[in-house]
């Protein structure tokens, strides 16, 4: 089991492991250059140590979901193994993947702007071996799904309510022992995605849909529609706290933020035999990226929809001139997204969890919140933007009726 971590540990981090030492010089340059700045926040104990089981369990879930895992995995089951020790080294490996190039960016982050102690670090370091045990065995049952849902609330309220007691560190060490017994029952497939459980191929039919292919896509990667939801939930409740500042700049604000729905931008990125394909095909430029285009579209201007009700119900005010900034900054967004996609599509990710969090998803939502602030400082810009927009629904409209599909 030695080679077949090392073979692992090489795929994520490199043949000479020189994505892990670059990763750390990442770490140290931001913790550095925050330490030196002076910015101090106060955040409590709890909050950390919630922080750092969250999002080390979010990340270690999605390596452990990776389709491009699930064949390195197929082929480590088919030589000869012992179940347990397939079991933790590949979780071993799996883990320190996560924690040494997603949460130790984090950590750096928490150690730079806030007074920790000894034993407050002490307890990071369990956190984050905690997350990635427990990550790991509620994966391995996720056919029980609500036992895992109830464990997982059980652990939240615990750190929520005594995060901040000396003993939370020794609670989290018994659940990880816990989790530790229950991967020792467990075998290498409980790991693996047989292409019957996750996948989202086209059905070979007379007549193809991109958008039916959309829509499968969706249900079939659920962590996708889990944040389309999360965003329809901000847009819920973000006139509440915009609502001191109300008028038609902030409004735009809004709209910038709600493009942050960044997992539907990158299907050509993520799925390699798709984009393949699309660009193998003659014709395929207009045929693909027009309704990859309007789809992404409907999605923002689903939230924008949501935003706006929940504004007129909340603060009223609503103008026409708010709804066409809505269908602005949703279909730029979008076009903005396509365009990155077909022309600098997300190379060399090794598995998904990376291509998730890569930063080139942001690149659009940071031009949508410039274009806000330029609305914010100058009112006539918006119909500068306006005509713009007024000419990209020409164009999409001219050439979506000449390739409707």
């Amino acid at each position: 089991m030695k080679m077949t971590g090392k073979a692992l540990a090489k795929k994520l981090f490199g043949a000479k492991y020189e994505r892990l030492s670059r990763t750390l010089l990442i770490d140290v340059l931001i913790f550095w250059g925050l330490y030196i700045a002076g910015f101090q926040v106060q955040i409590a104990a709890s909050v950390r140590i919630l922080m750092i089981n969250a999002f080390t369990a979010g990340v270690m879930w999605q390596a452990l979901s990776s389709k491009d895992n699930a064949v390195e995995l197929k082929h480590m089951l088919m030589l000869p193994h012992q179940p347990q020790e397939f079991v933790f080294s590949y979780v071993s490996v799996l883990g320190g993947y996560t924690v040494l190039t997603k949460t130790g960016l984090l950590l750096a982050v928490l150690l730079a702007v806030s007074a920790w102690k000894t034993i407050e670090m002490i307890g990071m370091v369990i956190s984050m071996i905690h997350a990635v045990l427990m990550a790991a065995a509620a994966y391995s049952l996720r056919k029980y799904w609500y036992a895992g849902g109830l464990w997982a609330a059980a652990i939240v309220s615990a750190i929520l309510f005594c995060g901040s007691r000396a003993w939370i560190g020794l609670l989290l060490l018994a659940n990880g022992l816990f989790a530790i017994l229950i991967l020792w029952r467990a075998d290498g497939y409980v790991f693996y995605q047989g292409e019957n459980e996750k996948g989202h191929a086209i059905r070979h039919r007379k007549k193809a849909s991109l958008w039916r292919y959309f829509f499968r896509y969706l249900s079939c990667h659920k962590n996708y529609l889990l944040n389309t939801v999360v965003m329809w939930c901000v847009a819920l409740v973000m006139p509440h706290f915009l609502r001191e500042a109300a008028g038609l700049s902030v409004v735009t604000v809004g709209f910038a933020i709600l493009s942050l729905n960044t997992p539907i931008c990158i299907l050509l990125s993520c799925d390699r035999d798709l984009e393949q394909a699309v660009r193998f095909l003659p014709g395929q430029k207009r045929r693909f990226c027009i309704p990859y285009c309007l789809f992404i579209f409907s999605c923002n201007m689903a939230a924008d929809v949501i935003f706006l009700c929940s504004w007129q119900i909340q603060n009223g005010g609503i103008t026409v001139l708010m709804i066409a900034g809505a269908v602005f900054f949703a279909l730029q967004s979008a076009v903005l997204s396509v365009l990155l996609e077909w022309f600098y599509p997300i190379r060399g990710w090794k598995i998904e969890s990376d291509l998730w969090h890569h930063p080139r998803k942001y690149v659009v939502p940071v031009v949508m919140l410039l274009l806000a602030g330029g609305v914010s400082a100058w009112p006539i810009l918006l119909y500068v933007l306006l005509a713009l927009l007024a000419v990209e629904i020409v164009i999409l409209l001219f050439i979506y009726r000449r390739h409707p599909e």
